[in-house]
């Protein structure tokens, strides 16, 4: 076949496609004609399905709401399938944006980051090589560079990447934890020929050999534990550091833990504290931990994935003194950030110490491409394929500033502080112990419905009762789309430990609305109780 008959077979078998809407492209000099119609009939969708839904979840059960989607999905084709599935999708969905949608570090993202967000999705850039986001290349290293000097790094030192969030960070934190500590401790390169298997020395002088272990509070988040796993070391290489009531890092804990450590021929490779845990938003003690880090040669990786929003706020800021001498960082802003996800940073102190995650390969990064200007971000990253999320942050910043942000984060905080003077004030409603003069840490607190207590009942009973009330209440109100709040448990053992949890992330939420909350939980508790 001649190369023109080729030609107009191909162009006889897109003739049917060509030109119509579903084919058209967002990119080149027609991309924004192209998407102009389509995005005002999401726009119309969006609201569409917000109404109908009708407050902060859809009042269906889980069967129901599956039914539903299925059907649509089923049936939608053809032209109308953009406005039907995306009508679908906000009926459908849990809106952050409701002030009775509180459960979760799910935020409200700002319009202003969802319209850059889009410009992203329409050009595509991959951030794996400068020729396939030349821009969006130096835009995410000014970023970092901002981001750095936040954390209090010096900028021309440090290094980092922007993640899918706090388990692809933390990830990244423990593994150059484990190539730098565990590859000193052996003479090996860890990244090159794998973990030493156990009991095989890693040139401490013990004769059993020195497992390595991972020191963070035992409200760390989970995917500590997971990356342990991912990384060799496994699971029950993490080691649980004792937490006071408020699930904060116990002074001396951590001290006592890395001298058994020792005392075992175990080695230190890294400790994790948190910055803002998921449950209460605490903030483990950063500078001792920093202190015991340098004085037994661990890595230090604060998992500041929800807390590092403080960083914004002048008031907020000081409870992360210290976060400035760790070894790496996590943020998200698609937590006290208000970004659409995903919007991690993972960032190390020194750039040196990225050594073990540096990667060339030849299509996308030749050596002579870089030492002739062109840079590129792939050994930054465990990803390849990674999208421009560091543009809709930088706009946010330039629209908004720190003190703007700072400002949104203040609201946040004083919202809940409110929120927890409020269940205070509920006879039904008890509020776990806050820090300091009763005040939420930064913009989530616990607390639980209380069942009137059972005559002639143990102890044991009745909070075993509690226990089933809250968790059902919690169900009736997703249910019957009243309220979408949180459900957690006290570290420890036996009945009475399950608590409800308000994280409050809409700066635009007043405290009336989050006072309606809590009269919708009491309600909910009262008619389980009669149930």
């Amino acid at each position: 076949m001649t190369t023109e008959a080729l030609g107009a077979a191909v162009e006889e078998l897109l003739r049917p496609v060509i030109g119509t809407v579903g084919t058209a492209l967002s990119g080149g000099t027609g991309g924004a004609a192209a998407l102009e119609p389509l995005v005002r009939e999401v726009l119309g969708a969006l609201a569409e399905g917000a109404a109908r839904r009708g407050g902060p979840v859809a009042a269906a059960s889980p069967a129901d709401l599956a039914g539903g989607v299925a059907d649509t999905f089923g049936s939608a084709r053809g032209t109308e399938a953009l406005g039907r599935l995306t009508e679908l999708l906000a009926h459908g969905s849990a809106d952050p944006a409701d002030p009775a949608c509180a459960a979760h570090l799910h935020c409200p993202p700002l319009a202003v980051a969802v319209a850059a967000d889009l410009a992203v999705s329409a050009l595509n850039p991959s951030q794996d090589s400068w020729d396939q986001a030349p821009a969006a290349t130096v835009l995410e290293t000014l970023l970092l560079e901002e981001m750095a000097g936040l954390v209090g790094y010096d900028p021309a030192e440090a290094a980092g990447v922007l993640t899918s969030g706090g388990t692809e960070s933390n990830l990244m934190g423990l593994m150059l934890a484990r190539d730098r500590v565990l590859g000193a401790a052996t003479g090996r390169q860890i990244e090159l020929t794998g973990v030493p298997r156990a009991g095989a020395g890693v040139g401490l002088g013990s004769a059993a050999g020195a497992r390595p272990r991972i020191l963070a509070s035992a409200a760390a988040h989970f995917s500590v534990q997971r990356a342990a796993a991912l990384l060799g070391l496994g699971e029950d290489a993490v080691i649980p550091v004792a937490v006071d009531s408020q699930l904060s890092m116990k002074s001396g804990a951590l001290t006592a833990a890395l001298e058994r450590c020792v005392e075992r021929g175990q080695l230190p490779v890294a400790i994790v504290a948190t910055a803002g845990t998921t449950d209460t938003g605490a903030i483990d003690p950063l500078r001792e931990c920093a202190e015991l880090a340098a004085r037994y040669g661990a890595w230090l990786h604060v998992d500041a994935a929800y807390g590092g929003g403080a960083l914004l706020s002048d008031r907020l800021a000081p409870l992360l003194d210290g976060i400035e001498l760790a070894d790496s960082v996590s943020l998200d802003w698609h937590k006290l950030g208000w970004q659409p996800a995903a919007a991690g940073i993972f960032l190390v102190r020194k750039s040196e110490t990225y050594a073990s995650l540096a990667r060339r390969a030849v299509y996308l990064n030749p050596a002579d491409d870089e030492e002739a200007g062109y840079p590129s971000l792939l050994g930054l990253s465990l990803r390849t394929t990674r999208r421009a999320d560091a543009f809709k942050i930088a706009v946010t910043l330039r629209t908004l500033g720190r003190e703007g942000l700072g400002r949104l984060v203040d609201a946040c905080h004083e919202l809940a502080v409110a929120g927890a003077r409020a269940v205070a004030a509920r006879p039904r409603l008890e509020l776990h112990g806050q820090a300091g003069a009763g005040e939420p840490v930064l913009t989530a607190f616990l607390f639980r419905y209380m069942p009137a207590a059972s005559a002639g009942g143990s102890a044991d009973a009745d909070a075993a009762r509690a226990d089933e009330v809250n968790a059902a209440l919690r169900r009736r109100l997703l249910r019957e789309g009243g309220a979408v709040v949180g459900r957690t448990e006290l570290p420890g053992e036996g009945p009475g430990r399950v608590r409800l949890k308000l994280t409050l992330l809409n700066p635009h939420t007043t405290v009336r609305e989050v006072e309606r909350l809590l009269d919708a939980v009491v309600a909910a508790g009262m008619a389980e109780e009669g149930a």
